[in-house]
């Protein structure tokens, strides 16, 4: 697979498939592993992390499961098509920059990708579209067995999984749900609701994870703790208050449809004619009009655009995808220009 080819291909996480696929955009399982008395990447001088590299490298070559995937070289690669693999959810902003001894492996779905040497020297992760983190855990245990007969992982009894950060330690597990949750937001609820989720030792992030603000409507809730429970009693925890919320979400969408339909509709239609006729759009409100739209889909309001075409204009609006189709990098302006012709292709055509 050449790094172009994901350009016709739909990410995972915006399929607009699995359980509760109305609210949950996707389900993410990520374990960080750590090679045996290796530093860690952020102590590794370049020999130590060129090696940890190859090591990497050799041992992925030999799973089973990992046959059919495609390795980057980050060193290999400018910085639109990292920017590209960031948009697309395959790899963290972080591991995007300083380029040395890094790299990624994606399959070809874009179901699972690992990152080596990011903050950890590998951070694997899988993405189920919907509300889907047993069937995540699933497949990443697969992989992760098959890389624990190949590396010899620093684990300690007492400890677990040894990790850059103390608070990855025990199991290294990171579950995550995005979810889109415009019914919150529009009712006023959205800031309880996420104390709420704070106070039980979760954390509440943006559509691109850590360091970024929730923006479109987007919330990406993942579990804090790692060590002391089980993968799965912490898939079970994430479970159990992510279905809290899509009820309270599905009730918030009711009463606005009861107490302000009319000008619910009118918001949504609003958007779409916004969308439909722009000739110059920046990221930012496309994603807030794009939101919008996509509950306007889900609610039965707007029946001639379906989920996954909505979803795929996430992705394929922002800037290196952009650059990417046009094959040139372009400016902010020719951003934005580039953008509204795309967004009035794409839903003018039905």
């Amino acid at each position: 697979m050449q790094l172009n080819d994901l350009l016709n291909h739909t990410s995972e996480w915006l399929r607009g498939t699995g359980p509760n696929s109305d609210i949950v955009i996707s389900s993410r399982i990520r374990l960080a592993r750590n090679l045996d008395k290796a530093r860690f990447p952020h102590w590794a001088n370049r020999a130590q992390g060129e090696a940890t590299l190859n090591a990497t490298r050799e041992g992925i070559s030999r799973v089973d499961y990992l046959k059919r995937t495609t390795f980057f070289n980050l060193s290999e690669i400018d910085s639109v098509d990292k920017q590209f693999l960031v948009e697309r959810h395959l790899m963290s902003l972080e591991h995007a920059q300083k380029a040395d001894n890094k790299a990624l492996v994606v399959d070809d779905e874009e179901i699972v990708s690992i990152m080596i040497n990011e903050e950890d020297h590998i951070r694997m992760q899988v993405m189920q579209s919907g509300f889907n983190l047993f069937e995540a855990w699933n497949i990443i245990k697969v992989i992760d067995d098959g890389l624990a007969k190949e590396l010899n992982f620093a684990f300690r009894a007492n400890w677990g999984y040894l990790t850059a950060c103390p608070t990855n330690a025990g199991t290294g597990m990171r579950g995550s749900v995005m979810l889109h949750l415009p019914g919150l937001v529009m009712s006023r609820s959205i800031d309880r609701v996420m104390a709420a989720i704070a106070k039980l030792s979760f954390t509440t992030r943006g559509l691109y994870g850590e360091g970024t603000q929730a923006t479109g409507n987007f919330f990406q809730i993942s579990n804090q703790v790692s060590l002391g429970p089980s993968e799965d009693e912490i898939i079970e925890s994430i479970n159990g208050l992510i279905r809290q919320i899509i009820e309270q979400e599905k009730q918030a969408r009711e009463n606005l449809m009861l107490k302000n339909g009319p000008l619910l509709e009118d918001r949504i239609n609003r958007s779409l004619g916004i969308l439909r006729s722009a000739r110059i759009i920046s990221s930012q409100e496309t994603i807030e009009l794009l939101s919008m739209v996509r509950l306007g889909s889900d609610l039965g309001m707007i029946k001639d655009i379906d989920r996954r075409a909505i979803n795929e204009l996430f992705i394929t609006t922002q800037p290196a995808h952009l650059q990417k189709i046009e094959n040139k990098k372009l400016s902010s302006d020719e951003r934005d220009l580039k953008r509204a012709e795309l967004i009035r292709e794409k839903l003018n055509i039905h």
